[in-house]
């Protein structure tokens, strides 16, 4: 396949880069900066870069041509969390993305999600409660951003074969098993680490076993 991928420059994103050229598939990165990107990963041969912002919609369509399918680790920024704009951005981007996929005939998205993002498959866990609270307390503009990503999914990409990957907590470690299930169903947990993540991506592109679900990815 030839995937396009969306913040492929943060840590998540740059695995979902390395998880995609393992499964033989061809990239084209669509980046604000793409230098931030290793020289190993820009020189490859099977990989495409393309410049531009998220709200730029012929940049985005330009690199949109001949895609079959996109991957985003789009989220917001950990670190800059409480600082997070007010406008909903990412929701936003999420909207342009889903019309212009209407337009060149892209079906697959598989997005970036969290348990901000409900499920009426979930039940009720009290950690992952807690959790969700304390981003909802200490950076609301984040948590109204995701929220509305799920939102602009759900009620936008009807046409759209989508999957939101909801992972919670986040590790750097390179294990990248996982469970698959919702909030509270006595298997899945609040750890998750970004391997994972991209693994259950690539693993979910080739087998369509969660089109138009939002599952939670964890750690066993």
């Amino acid at each position: 396949m030839r995937v396009l991928i969306l913040g492929a420059t943060g840590a998540a994103g740059v695995l979902l880069i390395e998880e995609a050229l393992n499964a033989s598939h061809t990239v084209v990165v669509y980046a604000r900066s793409p230098e931030k990107l290793s020289e190993e990963i820009r020189d490859d041969p099977r990989v495409t870069i393309s410049k531009g912002e998220l709200d730029d919609e012929p940049a985005l369509s330009a690199a949109m041509q001949n895609i079959d399918a996109i991957l985003s680790a789009l989220g917001p920024s950990v670190s800059r969390g409480p600082f997070h704009s007010s406008g909903k951005p990412l929701a936003h981007a999420y909207s342009l993305v889903i019309k212009l996929m209407k337009t060149h005939g892209v079906k697959r998205l598989l997005a970036l999600g969290t348990p901000s993002i409900t499920d009426t498959h979930d039940k009720f866990s009290l950690k992952m409660f807690v959790i969700v609270a304390g981003v909802k307390t200490l950076a609301y503009n984040a948590w109204k951003d995701v929220v509305a990503i799920g939102e602009t999914i759900r009620k936008e990409g009807d046409a759209l074969d989508w999957t939101i990957v909801r992972v919670p907590l986040l590790s750097d470690s390179s294990d990248n098993k996982f469970v698959v299930g919702y909030v509270g169903d006595g298997k899945t947990g609040v750890w998750l680490t970004r391997a994972g993540f991209a693994a259950f991506t690539l693993q979910e592109l080739a087998r369509n076993e969660w089109v138009k679900a939002a599952p939670l990815v964890t750690l066993p």
